[in-house]
C-alpha cells in the first residue's frame, strides 16, 4: 500500500467480523467508514472502538438492500475523500440451519438474496468509479464454505445458495476488473462465534483476520479466489 492514508468501507460492521475487521483496518492506520443499517448502532460501534486504534472509525448509515442508500454514501464518499481503496462486502443475514430446500419458503430465499447477493453486487457497482481511483483497489466478499459446491450438502439453502453465488460474483467481478488492477476476493471466516454463528466457533478475530488479509493483498496479490485463512478454499 502507498503512504496515502487509505480510505476501507466496512458493511456490517456494527458487530462480530464486521467490527473487528473495521477494528483492525483501523489499527492499521486506515481511514474506516464504518456501515449499519441503523446509524445508532454505527455510531455505538465505532465510539467503542475509537480510543484504541490510530486510524480513523467514521460512522455512516447503510442499508445495502436499498440502491438509494448506496449511491448516497458512494456520492458522499467521492465528496469527501475522492476515492475508496477498499470495499468489505461483509453485510449478511439469515443462517437458515433449520431450512430445507425441498420445503422452504422462497419468500426467505429472495429475502436472503436481497442482502447476501445483490447487496454486494449493487454496492460493487456504485463504488467501483471511486475504487477505480485507487493505486491499490481491493474488493473482499465475505462468504462461506456453505457457498462450496464441492462441499455442500442439504440444509440451510437460502445462505448457501447466496453465498454459492456471492462466490460466482467474485469471479465475474475479478475477471471483469482484473486489467484495472482491482483485486475481488471471497473469504471465508470459518466458524465464528457471532451471533449469526452461534456459540462454540472461534473468536472474531480469528475471522476477521482472513479478511484483512485479502484487504491489504500486494498489487502481486490473488483475484478471483476463495479463500480461508489466506489459504485457497474449493469452489
Amino acid at each position: 500500500m502507498s503512504t496515502v492514508t487509505p480510505v476501507s468501507l466496512v458493511t456490517g460492521a456494527n458487530r462480530g467480523i464486521g467490527l473487528e475487521t473495521a477494528r483492525r483496518l483501523a489499527a492499521l492506520g486506515h481511514t474506516v467508514l464504518l456501515c449499519a443499517r441503523r446509524p445508532q448502532d454505527a455510531e455505538r460501534a465505532a465510539a467503542g472502538l475509537a480510543p484504541g486504534v490510530p486510524g480513523a472509525l467514521l460512522p455512516r448509515r447503510l442499508d445495502v438492500t436499498e440502491d438509494g442508500d448506496v449511491r448516497a454514501l458512494a456520492r458522499s464518499v467521492e465528496a469527501e475523500f475522492g476515492r475508496l481503496d477498499v470495499l468489505v462486502n461483509n453485510a449478511a443475514v439469515n443462517y437458515d440451519t433449520s431450512r430445507r430446500a425441498v420445503s422452504v419458503d422462497l419468500d426467505e430465499v429472495e429475502h436472503t438474496l436481497r442482502t447476501n447477493l445483490f447487496g454486494p453486487w449493487r454496492t460493487a457497482q456504485a463504488f467501483l468509479p471511486l475504487l477505480r481511483r485507487s493505486p491499490h483497489p481491493r474488493i473482499v466478499n465475505v462468504s462461506s464454505e456453505s457457498g462450496s459446491l464441492e462441499a455442500m450438502s442439504g440444509g440451510t439453502p437460502a445462505y448457501g445458495v447466496s453465498k454459492a453465488a456471492l462466490n460466482a460474483l467474485t469471479r465475474k467481478l475479478a475477471d471483469e476488473v482484473r486489467a484495472e488492477g482491482i483485486l475481488v476476493n471471497a473469504v471465508c471466516p470459518g466458524w465464528i462465534a457471532t451471533d449469526m454463528g452461534g456459540p462454540g466457533g472461534g473468536p472474531v478475530e480469528e475471522g476477521a483476520a482472513g479478511v484483512v488479509w485479502a484487504a491489504t493483498l500486494p498489487d502481486s496479490g490473488p483475484t478471483g479466489g476463495f479463500f480461508r485463512d489466506g489459504k485457497p478454499l474449493a469452489w
